[in-house]
This record gives structure tokens, sequence and C-alpha cells, in this order.
């Protein structure tokens, strides 16, 4: 099913988006817009080509319809929002970035999603500025970072960001950078350099000198580094200091292939044509101290076509049992976000 929109789907708080058993791609103008609301799960869509809509009048919900002025273009625009939780998701050229999520919000999760062609993929923290969002979290987990990727997996500006048993496959400039002392706490992740000499460096320290970003917390622990890929770490490397940017227990980055097999929608199949698996081998965890070189010469361009292929049907229906097991992960964090008001149990990722 296409749902082509004429301008933002605007969501109001307690919903969940569950495209299991269908095949559900939301593309056209705006897309989707998770503002000032919260306990939020967007669950199995494709979500591409959207582009900037608005300065009209929009329904925001049954009884409310208003002005709003002009969306950037994002596919997941998350403003001042908290306890969202996108899964199971594949993204793609988009106007602007894949996900973004700014001004204040917080307690976000990321998960076992799939992303494509694009140029400026996340971004998290809306201006070096903005101090409401030194206090948010984000946990980014179980996803994989593939083909025709530039930059920004994520870009951080202040807040606490959990990077965790992801794989990335592809960039061109840098994977994941950041201003105004983000804390980054890389963990059980894949960095497969490109072939560009002067972008093997994961991070990069955006528009900022060394002698600011040398306390930064950033670091790596257990991550694999392929294909010449190094992190450049800084701060005082205490674990105390990254407790707020520690969701979950990170499983050992030897597992990266089986933890991100069905990342993305699921059923889709994939073209990694030109994309090698590295494997393991020679490989191994890197702790580079070298200065923060910046990102590389990579294009800043966007792709004109997805190399991702769909089937035309969606994925088989799941068996009665199936369906049950599936959902429970979804029930057990909608009661915990109802009845607690915790953060999301991150452990239900892994379920």
């Amino acid at each position: 099913m296409m749902i082509r929109l004429k301008h933002e789907l605007i969501l109001n708080s307690f919903k969940t988006i569950d495209g299991r058993g269908h095949n559900i791609e939301i593309t056209g103008n705006g897309c989707l817009t998770v503002q000032d609301v919260s306990n939020i799960i967007i669950h199995n869509i494709h979500v591409h080509d959207c582009k900037p809509s608005g300065n009209t009048n929009i329904r925001s919900s049954p009884t409310h319809v208003g002005f709003r002025g002009r969306s950037d273009g994002d596919g997941i625009s998350i403003f001042g929002a908290s306890h969202i939780w996108v899964d199971h998701c594949s993204l793609w050229h988009c106007k602007d970035g894949l996900i973004d999520a700014i001004m204040g919000s917080t307690a976000i999760t990321i998960s076992n999603s799939y992303f494509a062609h694009h140029n400026e993929v996340m971004l998290l923290g809306h201006k070096d500025s903005n101090a409401p969002d030194s206090g948010m979290q984000v946990t980014i987990a179980f996803n994989h970072f593939g083909e025709g990727l530039v930059q920004r997996m994520p870009r951080c500006r202040r807040g606490y960001i959990h990077v965790v048993n992801n794989d990335f496959t592809e960039w061109q400039m840098y994977a994941i950078g950041g201003s105004a002392n983000p804390t980054i706490n890389s963990q059980g992740n894949r960095y497969t350099a490109p072939v560009d000499a002067d972008a093997k460096q994961v991070t990069k320290r955006v528009d900022t000198e060394e002698t600011e970003w040398t306390d930064w917390n950033w670091r790596t622990e257990g991550d694999i580094m392929v294909n010449g890929a190094y992190f450049v770490p800084s701060g005082v490397g205490l674990s105390a200091q990254y407790s707020k940017a520690s969701s979950l227990e990170p499983k050992s980055a030897g597992l990266i292939d089986q933890l991100t097999l069905n990342a993305g929608v699921f059923g889709d199949p994939r073209d990694t044509s030109g994309i090698s698996n590295p494997g393991f081998s020679g490989a191994g965890t890197t702790t580079a101290t070298t200065a923060d070189g910046g990102g590389g010469n990579g294009s800043n361009g966007d792709s004109d076509y997805f190399g991702m292929i769909f089937g035309s049907d969606g994925p088989p229906a799941h068996s009665s049992a199936t369906s049950i097991l599936l959902s429970l992960p979804i029930i057990l964090v909608l009661y915990t976000i109802t009845n607690h008001g915790a953060l999301l149990s991150l452990q239900l990722l892994t379920l």
C-alpha cells in the first residue's frame, strides 16, 4: 500500500503505526511529524522521497485544524517529543533528514532499521545553542546503515547518545559527528570504511577546534574496525561518565551479522551489489588517539535512485503463534510506558 501524503501526517500521543503483515510505504509531502507528544511507536513501514510542505491549514487531531509553516522534508520529524520508538523501518532519499530529533526531544529508540541512499541521515539536536537538547537521550541499536549514505549516522548536538550493535557498511564523509559537547558511547558496532583514504575516520567534530573537543566524552568499546576505519575517542573514558548514554548491555560485535540480519521492514530483500561483507578476518577494535581530521572529500549529492528492491507483495502473513510472539514486545512496552511512565525497555528489542 502506497500512502502518498499531500501534507504532514501529525501523530498524537499514545499512538502506534504498525505495518506488520502489509507492505506499507509512506511518501510525498511532509511525511511523519511527531511534535510535542509522547509514547509513539512507528513499526515496520517504508518512508521515502519525502518533500517539504506546509504554509497551509493541516489537521493535527480529530478536533483541531491549524496553520502550519513549511516543513523541512524529513522522513520522520521528532520535535519536542518523548518516549518514541522507531523499529524495523526502512528509510531512504528524503529532502532533508531521514530522522531528525530536535527541540528537547528525549527517550528515543531507533532500532532494527535500514537506512540507504541519503546524504544527511540523522540529526539529533536543533543547534549548538539550544539548551533543551542537553538532556536528550537517544539509543541507536541493531540498525544497518547501508548503501549510498554520506554522513550523519548520527550528527549530534548536546545530549547523551548510545550507538550500540549497528552495522555501518558505507559512508562518504563520516559516520558519527557532533558539536556542542554531546556524550557518545559507541559499543559493539562494526564500521567498514570506504575506499577513499581521506574518509576512513568514523568520527567528526563539526566546526570545533581540538582544544575544545578534547574533553568531550566520546568512546569506542568493543567496536570492530574494517578496511582502515578508525574512531577518534576523547574525554576521560571513565564508565561513570557514560551512565546516561548506556541503555542496554552491548552484544559482541562478532554477532553483528546476526543482530542486524532482519534490519528494516520484515521480508525486504536488499540489493547489496558492490557491498562486500567483510566479516571479521583481520579486523579488530581500535582506540586511535590521533587528532580529528574532519570529513573526507566524498560527494554531498544524493543519488536519484534507491538500490533496495522490494517485492510487489508484502511479507508473508505470520501464523497466529508467530503474530502473538511478535506482538508481545509492543504490548509490554505500551504497558510499561502507560502505567509506569518509564523509558522504553530496550531489552525487549532483542527478543
